[in-house]
């Protein structure tokens, strides 16, 4: 069969050309559209079931709302685990499904058992569910700040809530636009204890009297002049005086008594359970644009970038948008690093083919026939939804060296054969047959060993949870890679043989560099044959001797990818007050913007209002956006600029943790866990708990390697 495809190529030349033209056009679409992204999404399927319980203390939430959400979801369908947590009104759920799981499948039958469990709960709550995102969809971060003096904070949150927010919510690819920082207004009505008793008034009652006065009301319509008018009462809250002039009833001389004779009626702030600050410099309002899931990275960046840059009109005089975190930097550095290296892979095995055919012709049958290989794993890709990351783009560079392998060998034989056709004198057999029937000699074993080659990584398909996520990009290419290189190998490359091995074939003792390689290899094989048994016996021996080095080689999952942006994340114990982790984050932020390598800093301490964030207030997230490295310090490394910071950055009863975001956010949402390395205590008590977890970080603090040691605490505040 492979005799007969690679006959019937060489004879369809025009069909190949073609078949080859419209692949090159249709990888290159698939390039086009195959999503980018720095890294593969780690994330677990989640759903994030969210609750708010105001002012209710944390056992509370967990007594009524967290528990039963929890114990509800674990009988559910694919459902691997069930982890909840719980603060100040607040009541976060985390469902985890097995791999494979659609994402909206999951959301409908959590959907599901909540329905079977809303009698059970609070009348006054109603839970509901995070966005369709993972924890890697934190994709781009802004300030909004004003310079001008001329806006408030709370101004500034005002029209990141009610305007600048939905804006951005409407870029295709955004499933939720968090917001961070300042003040949310509220109609505050103070109560007067004395008067209340004085006219015997309940605080239900003026609870009552102001939810039923903000309400419009509709009635039917009246003709007057041949036109009719629709009635309708208009009683909305839009001032303070509205409230203030709300009826509570009459006194005993029949007097209206009014909001304004037992409270006072002002504009104040929410309570605050979050605070963002910029460069050190004071608080400012932030934004987080959260990345729905199975979207473009890239895209949806850019998207953001377009509607800011569209809205820049509509944005009040004196308030300015900075952007912060922005991952496009990081997926294109990471994409121009990977395709760098591409490029001078396939270089350096055209090179090597040249050197070693020394033919220029023939390298140009190995150098032509790479990319169409290449070009046909980016179309599988696309259409199997692979984005193109570091693991995918580097099975493919894996790949590369093997693709080849084929080509070579087979031009390798046609030229022996040419050589072996002109020493004979034979010339009964032109130049197209010979090459043809030296395709045909090799052109069956070496479809047969790439496929071999192929189905190697098969194993790697079977990887499940993280491992599989991360491996099984890599695996795709370079099995898709693999593939199409012995598919191309007994097609296209004999047309190409037919066509570019012309002119005269230098034997292979000619080549300066075969020559020398011949004279060196075949003393050494001889040598190694005579002395069999010494040889199997040393290769043995270093096999045994290479044991005690591996035994203290170090192990890890995978090895961390240089973000470029620094998460500093300092956790305080419980209790601090916003007004004390405010003066605190803006001072660390002040410290770090003075390192001369430093771009941005945006603090972060509390949780944002989304669901993906469970961050509690004693929590800092600090993004620190560096500038290139041409621009650090003489000498200046990574590594030694986590050590300065976290030399100068010593805050008491504030352990440091360095970190990057997209590592962090994936760990986090996963595990629970700040960090990458973390351990769980299960038992009947919190109490207890907490006291053991306390013992094991004073115990864990001399262990050779740990930076800091924290053991989250679990009461107080």
């Amino acid at each position: 069969m492979i005799d007969r495809l690679i006959e019937w190529s060489t004879k369809n030349t025009f069909l190949i050309f073609l078949g080859t033209a419209f692949v090159i056009g249709w990888g290159i679409w698939a390039i086009q559209n195959t999503p980018l992204d720095a890294l593969p999404d780690l994330s677990d399927v989640q759903v994030i079931v969210f609750t708010e319980w105001s002012g209710r203390s944390p056992d509370l939430v967990e007594d009524q709302i967290t528990y039963p959400i929890v114990t509800s979801m674990l009988g559910g369908p694919r459902v691997k685990y069930v982890r909840g947590q719980s603060f100040l009104g607040l009541s976060f759920v985390y469902v985890i499904f097995e791999d494979g799981t659609d994402i909206y499948w999951a959301r409908s039958r959590v959907v599901e058992y909540l329905q079977g469990i809303t009698g059970t709960l609070p009348d006054e709550v109603s839970p509901t569910l995070g966005p369709d995102a993972t924890g890697v969809g934190w994709v781009f971060q802004y300030a909004l700040v004003d310079k001008s003096g001329q806006h408030s904070l709370a101004d500034l949150r005002s029209f990141q809530d009610w305007y600048l927010r939905y804006w951005l919510q409407s870029v295709p690819g955004v499933a939720e636009v968090a917001s961070v920082g300042g003040y949310v207004k509220q109609y505050q009505v103070n109560l007067n204890p004395t008067r209340l008793h004085a006219y015997d008034m309940s605080i239900n009652r003026v609870i009552e009297a102001i939810r039923r006065s903000n309400n419009d009301v509709g009635g039917r319509v009246i003709e007057a002049s041949e036109r009719e008018y629709i009635v309708r009462g208009l009683g909305y809250i839009r001032s303070l005086d509205d409230i203030r002039g709300i009826p509570l009833g009459t006194d005993q001389r029949g007097t209206p008594i009014l909001i304004r004779d037992v409270a006072r009626v002002t504009l104040g702030p929410d309570i605050r359970r979050g605070v963002a600050e910029l460069d050190g410099e004071g608080e400012v309002v932030s934004g987080v644009v959260i990345m729905r899931y199975g979207e473009n990275a890239l895209s949806v960046i850019q998207g953001v970038k377009e509607k800011i840059a569209e809205i820049a009109p509509s944005i009040p005089e004196g308030m300015e948008i900075i952007p912060v975190y922005d991952r496009s930097d990081l997926i294109l550095r990471a994409i121009a690093t990977l395709k760098e290296k591409l490029i001078e892979v396939i270089i350096v095995v055209s090179l090597v083919t040249l050197i070693f055919l020394f033919h220029l012709r023939s390298a140009a049958v190995a150098i032509l026939s790479l990319p169409v290989a290449i070009l046909l794993a980016f179309i599988a890709m696309s259409y199997l939804g692979v984005t193109s990351n570091v693991m995918s783009l580097g099975g493919i560079a894996i790949a590369i060296g093997a693709m080849v392998d084929a080509t070579i060998v087979m031009i390798e034989n046609a030229h022996k054969r040419l050589e072996q056709a002109e020493a004979q004198g034979q010339t009964q057999d032109t130049r197209r047959d010979i090459i043809i029937n030296a395709a045909k000699e090799v052109g069956r074993p070496l479809f047969f060993s790439l496929l071999i080659i192929t189905i190697s990584f098969l194993p790697v398909f079977t990887l499940e949870a993280q491992e599989g996520r991360l491996f099984k990009p890599l695996a795709f290419t370079k099995t898709f890679a693999m593939f199409f290189a012995a598919i191309v190998s007994v097609t296209l490359v004999p047309v190409l043989m037919v066509l570019l091995i012309r002119g005269k074939i230098v034997r292979e003792e000619k080549n300066p560099l075969n020559w020398i390689l011949i004279r060196l290899y075949r003393p050494m094989a001889r040598l190694a044959l005579q002395s069999r048994w010494l040889v199997i016996v040393l290769a043995l021996a270093a096999l045994v001797a290479t044991y005690p080095i591996m035994t203290k080689l170090g192990s890890e999952f995978m090895p961390p990818l240089n973000e470029g942006t620094i998460l500093y994340m300092p956790t305080a114990v419980p209790g601090i007050s916003i007004a004390k982790a405010a003066e605190i984050l803006q001072e660390q932020d002040r410290l770090l913007k003075q390192f001369p390598e430093v771009d941005r800093v945006l603090g972060k301490v509390g949780r944002a209002r989304t669901s993906t964030d469970p961050a509690p207030l004693g929590m800092a997230e600090t993004v620190v956006t560096l500038k290139p490295e041409d621009q650090w310090r003489p000498g200046m490394t990574w590594d030694r600029l986590i050590a300065e910071m976290d030399k100068t950055l010593r805050f008491p009863g504030m352990p440091n943790i360095w970190w990057m975001p997209i590592q962090t956010r994936t760990e986090m949402l996963a595990t629970g866990i700040r960090s990458n390395l973390g351990s769980k205590r299960f038992g009947p008590r919190v109490e207890g708990i907490e006291r053991i977890g306390i013992q094991n970080e004073g115990l864990l603090q001399n262990v050779p390697g740990s930076s800091r040691v924290y053991a989250e605490r679990l009461t107080g505040g």
